[in-house]
């Protein structure tokens, strides 16, 4: 179940092998907002797919970046901040639904990420307003947004 991000982003790339050598932007570590507590994180799974495929992953949580690299040490780029974890990254994938994620500066992912892609395992974006900023959205039982 923890997995159906990365289900989507395999479906999205067309098999596991296109990730090879793809660079992922991860926002949030811990399994829940406001807090360091890694424990049955989903990111934990996700790094550890994503990474066994050969992806690169750019993270940043605002509370869990010691317990992170306690958890999960040099597989992973660890961010200053959530801008940071996107330059030159191929998409987004948000994990924890930290209230700092929810109203980013749009234009800078535009300008950060290779492509306007986002995969949010937290549904805290709207498909329509995705639409209206003209990313591709995925989001877990809603429309795709295809840009």
């Amino acid at each position: 179940q923890k997995s159906i991000l990365v289900k989507k982003m395999i479906a999205f790339y067309g098999g596991a092998e296109r990730l090879q050598g793809k660079t992922f932007a991860l926002w949030g570590l811990s399994f829940k907002p406001n807090t360091d507590d890694m424990r049955e994180a989903p990111a934990l799974v996700i790094i550890d797919e994503l990474t066994k495929m050969g992806a690169t992953v750019r993270a940043y949580d605002p509370v869990a970046m010691d317990e992170a690299k306690r958890r999960i040490g040099d597989k992973i780029f660890y961010a200053k901040n959530q801008y940071e974890a996107t330059e030159n990254a191929d998409a987004l994938l948000i994990v924890t639904e930290w209230n700092e994620f929810r109203m980013p500066d749009f234009e800078k992912l535009r300008n950060n990420l290779k492509e306007k892609l986002i995969f949010d395992g937290r549904n805290i974006y709207q498909p329509e307003m995705m639409k209206e900023k003209e990313f591709s959205y995925f989001s877990i039982g809603r429309q795709a947004v295809i840009k």
